[in-house]
């Protein structure tokens, strides 16, 4: 039986409260949070588990699952942004990094850090 993430009544996060061992019954009580794949539906859950299996060919997720190019696309689109993975927080991440390396030579070039110290930061 799959643990429901979302409240029936009001659809907010459920938190689980308590674990308990099936072989010797010891329990646990905490305020437990699930990860962000609980959150998916279970039509979610099987276009990620097809799409896995196909290893991310969009040709054969349209095989497998009998559906256009376009419709694959859509659940991959919704999928991607249901998990918080979309390319503008790619590229934010990127354009962070860049911008680090830029002061770190900003600094070597002012004379603030040694080469060693640039290259030490560089690779971090």
């Amino acid at each position: 039986m799959q643990v429901i993430s979302r409240c029936p009544v009001c659809n907010g996060s459920l938190k689980v409260m308590r674990l308990k061992c099936s072989k010797c019954n010891t329990v646990i009580e905490n305020e437990f949070s699930f990860n962000k794949f609980t959150e998916l539906s279970k039509e979610q859950l099987n276009f990620l588990e097809v799409f896995l299996m196909c290893r991310g060919n969009i040709k054969d997720v349209e095989k497998e699952l009998k559906i256009s190019y376009p419709t694959v696309r859509a659940k991959l689109d919704e999928l991607i942004s249901e998990l918080g993975l979309q390319r503008e927080k790619i590229k934010t991440e990127k354009e962070t990094i860049k911008n680090d390396n830029n002061e770190i030579l900003d600094k070597l070039e002012k004379g603030e850090i040694t080469p060693d110290e640039a290259l030490e930061l560089l690779r971090k």
